[in-house]
């Protein structure tokens, strides 16, 4: 029996290891319904002061939205961190909203 991967799903499965955290995350924080600029604003700053597991955790919000809304409200993004209960990650969360909102 052949267990070669497909060419096709070898290559997504190439492209998929490829991405950073950061990248990750940045789309996790898109999904759930910040805007493109938000989300690359604070998954730069969040990717250096959380580990791994809580960015994954992070970029996991996005499956929890129910419609996706164009711009998702720092609260309403807040209140799903708040969900996670992890105060580390709310914090990083919190501090990485305001000084990227100021910007």
């Amino acid at each position: 029996m052949n267990r070669a991967l497909p060419p096709a799903a070898a290559l997504a499965l190439l492209l998929s290891a490829c991405a950073t955290p950061e990248a990750r995350l940045r789309t996790g924080l898109n999904n759930a319904g910040l805007s493109k600029a938000m989300s690359a604003c604070m998954a730069e700053r969040m990717v250096d002061r959380l580990s791994l597991l809580q960015l994954r955790r992070l970029a996991a919000l996005g499956s929890l939205k129910g419609k996706r809304v164009a711009d998702l409200s720092l609260a309403q993004f807040l209140h799903k961190v708040r969900a996670l209960k992890d105060p580390e990650i709310l914090a990083v969360s919190t501090s990485s909203a305001a000084v990227c909102a100021l910007r």
